[in-house]
């Protein structure tokens, strides 16, 4: 208990908001059970970033330990790319206090000279990934926690390529951050340097995802489409990309169309879990829909029911979902011709019936360690070949 006295008693300091301060005197006299869980150890930034409970203490997502994370960072950058003018790209989901904490991360970037694109609303994290590359950017932050429940938040790192940090640059920036004092965190922002973006990102965003999603499908106004967004970002595009890529058949779900970072119709908002696609797997019995649609809060998650063999809609699980996007772009791309240098990928966790596939086509595939970042490692490892698909 001296440690977790000695670590909360640390940030009495003025260096700390007179707020943070009293909370935890609050805490020291009246709630040890409570101070110990904030202060028992620090809030570790992973091989992907960092996700957590948001309040006050060294093992809570707040101002301090997201600042440091970006102070270290920022060090990181400034030391790989020395005399470069360094750029970054931030975005933010709906989450409790994400507006806010993507505003210090961006305050942090810009008082150590680098170049901040903020997003000046709750973005998707495939259009923050976008936004790296179409900005020329070296790095990308997105403020989200997934499809966690609504006390939690978080913060993922992209690096040049548009995909999250792997070797080496994950424990490379980790060891500048472990190095850091909280007092070295520079809040004092340069706004010169920061500039807020939107509708031009959205538009590059849209036009791309049409562009290399749509392949010429037959009777689309005769496709019913059910979306929800499930009180999440997607809502911001998903509905426009439909529109311009031809489906014109589309329902939303509205009591979930509202950012809301309570998740207030789901117990959890994660896609892939029967109970938060209930609303929209009803209303898909009422019109008759083909397919349902549904993403976590950050739209990096996907969900999707179709009509099985015998008409009723049908929740496919993740390696269902993979299997059949991945079959539907080998077929497309077998009618153009294989060239010998395709390949697709997987991961350790996935179905076998991935590489099965792959034979029966005729192209390599190839399987990663959990996660997407490894397969977006994979596409900057093997220039020379062609990637199709794949998934997790």
């Amino acid at each position: 208990m001296d440690d977790i006295l000695s670590n909360a008693k640390a940030w009495q300091t003025d260096f700390f908001d007179p707020s943070v301060r009293k909370e935890i005197q609050n805490l020291i006299a009246n709630d040890p059970e409570d101070l110990k869980d904030r202060f028992y150890k620090n809030m570790e930034f992973g091989t992907g970033g960092m996700r957590g409970i948001m309040g006050v203490g060294t093992n809570r997502i707040n101002k301090y330990t997201l600042g440091k994370s970006t102070q270290g960072l920022s060090n990181y950058l400034k030391s790989v790319y020395a005399g470069e003018d360094l750029k970054v790209v931030i975005a933010y989901d709906c989450r409790h206090n994400s507006d806010t904490l993507a505003r210090t991360v961006a305050d942090v970037f810009s008082a150590n000279g680098i170049k901040v694109f903020l997003f000046s609303q709750l973005r998707t994290t495939p259009e923050l990934s976008f936004a790296v590359r179409y900005l020329g950017c070296n790095a990308g932050i997105v403020l989200t926690a997934s499809h966690n429940p609504p006390e939690y938040n978080g913060y993922k790192v992209y690096w040049t390529d548009g995909g999250q940090i792997v070797p080496p640059q994950d424990n490379e920036i980790i060891e500048e951050i472990n190095r850091l004092k909280y007092e070295e965190i520079n809040f004092n922002a340069n706004s010169s340097l920061i500039e807020l973006i939107d509708s031009e990102v959205d538009e590059a965003f849209i036009q791309a995802s049409v562009k290399n999603g749509s392949f010429g499908a037959k009777e689309k106004d005769n496709f019913k489409i059910v979306f929800t967004s499930l009180h999440g970002t997607s809502i911001t595009v998903i509905p426009e990309v439909l529109k311009r890529a031809g489906y014109n058949n589309v329902t939303i779900i509205e009591e979930q169309a509202v950012p809301d970072g309570n998740f207030p119709t789901v117990k959890s908002p994660n896609p892939e879990e029967p109970e938060a696609l209930t609303l929209a797997m009803k209303k898909a019995e009422e019109v008759g829909a083909d397919m349902v649609v549904g993403t976590d809060p950050d739209s990096d998650r996907l969900g999707i029911a179709v009509r099985n063999l015998e008409g009723k809609m049908e929740l496919l699980n993740g390696n269902q979902t993979m299997l059949l996007m991945t079959k539907f772009l080998l077929d497309q791309r077998a009618k153009q011709g294989f060239t010998g240098n395709e390949f697709i990928a997987t991961t350790i966790v996935s179905t076998p019936m991935m590489d099965e596939m792959a034979k029966s086509y005729g192209v390599e595939c190839k399987t990663s360690l959990t996660g997407f970042k490894w397969i977006a490692k994979m596409i900057k490892d093997f220039p020379e070949q062609y990637f199709i698909g794949g998934g997790e």
